[in-house]
């Protein structure tokens, strides 16, 4: 049963990871060619990352996540520390206007996603701490929302729009989960959208992603050219899609085709079929960690576990909403399957905390199921006597 448990979450894991290693190299096997005279060079550098992800999936699932809970204030502080040093010279990495990565050998590091994770082991903490003062405006909203705003905010400067919004909601969800009043999270939201709205009108580029996502056919060849090649990698695949390795767009057509965009590539090469069984693997792994969530018997176990889920869940989700034009661009990977070290090793990491969740909540439950037995054996051999 235990084993049982855990392949639930192991299997899709690593079935997305699988998907992803084909992905990568079907989209980036000419680009390497052409730019480094070697068609593996993607992928191994994607395999690096999927070994020392794996091994850092199966080191967490062997570690109690309770004994985590100690270190959330340590980990809540490094992981402000390293969104600041990528303001460092010569630590910082600037690519495409962004400032969002530290140098680290051999490849580099991106403190963003770092703050998800943490953020989810420190509201967990919190709300389990503060469980009976969660409908209080102060401990319910004022004190987990200020602190995400302090992230949030220093995210915005490098700027990441879309990591932005995914800490938000998933902060957000959680707090609702936790036990916070609605009117307080309307007053949130309403208090909110007039700062969205002003990010966005005083931002050209931003405003211009808004304009195009409402009609990308009106500058095709411009802000639009993303989504539109990207409606043309779907269109097609069809239903079963052009064959692996057969897609015309990541012939230099569709930008970012190996991070941001690799799901419109599964649409080319793979069709309506390998769209569906994708976003099936996914709703597969999301509802094995809400069935965990819903067994767990200490606060903390449950919203972390919730947590997580959500983390992957949102992730995915915004990925599939950009991909087929329902939202504006953010530049969101695929969790498991796009090319990039910091979002697989965390979503690795986030895998592995939750196997162990699954783990040791069958145990406890056989071991309460035992004893429960044992209690019910001795009692009638007593009434016996």
């Amino acid at each position: 049963m235990i084993v049982k448990e855990r392949n639930n979450i192991l299997i899709p894991v690593l079935l997305l990871t699988a998907i992803g290693i084909l992905m990568v190299y079907s989209s980036t096997a000419l680009m390497s060619m052409r730019k480094y005279d070697n068609g593996f060079h993607y992928l191994i550098n994607h395999l690096f990352t999927v070994f020392v992800g794996i091994g850092a999936m199966f080191l967490l699932s062997r570690v109690d996540h309770r004994k985590l809970k100690p270190m959330v204030y340590v980990l809540l502080g490094l992981s402000l520390l390293l969104l600041v040093l990528v303001f460092v010279p010569g630590i910082g990495i600037s690519a495409n206007g962004a400032r969002r990565w530290l140098r680290l050998w051999p490849t580099t590091f991106q403190p963003s996603e770092l703050v998800k994770i943490v953020m989810v082991f420190f509201l967990a903490f919190y709300m389990d701490k503060n469980f009976q003062r969660m409908r209080e405006f102060r401990y319910g909203l004022l004190i987990p929302v200020s602190i995400m705003l302090v992230f949030q905010g220093i995210i915005m400067f490098q700027p990441d729009f879309g990591a932005v919004m995914s800490l938000g909601i998933l902060t957000i969800g959680l707090l609702i989960l936790g036990g916070a009043r609605l009117s307080h999270i309307g007053v949130l939201v309403l208090t909110a959208l007039p700062a969205m709205y002003l990010l966005v009108m005083t931002s050209p580029y931003r405003m211009k992603r808004v304009t195009c996502f409402i009609d990308p056919w009106k500058d095709p060849f411009g802000c639009g050219f993303q989504l539109v090649q990207s409606f043309i990698a779907f269109g097609k695949g069809g239903i079963l899609g052009v064959g692996l390795g057969g897609s015309r767009q990541k012939l230099y057509y569709l930008p970012e085709v190996h991070t941001d965009f690799i799901f419109s590539i599964i649409g080319e090469e793979l069709g309506l079929i390998g769209v569906l069984a994708v976003i099936g693997i996914f709703v597969w792994l999301f509802l094995a960690g809400i069935r965990m969530a819903s067994r767990v018997q200490d606060p903390f176990t449950y919203f972390l576990t919730i947590g997580l889920s959500m983390m992957i869940g949102v992730q995915a989700l915004i990925n599939f909403a950009v991909s087929t034009g329902l939202m504006p661009t953010k530049g969101l990977p695929l969790p498991f399957i796009s090319y990039g070290g910091s979002a697989l090793l965390i979503n690795m990491a986030a895998a592995g905390i939750l196997i162990s969740i699954s783990g040791r909540n069958k145990q406890r439950e056989m071991e309460e199921h035992s004893y429960s037995h044992s209690y019910m054996d001795r009692t009638t051999l007593r009434s016996r006597r």
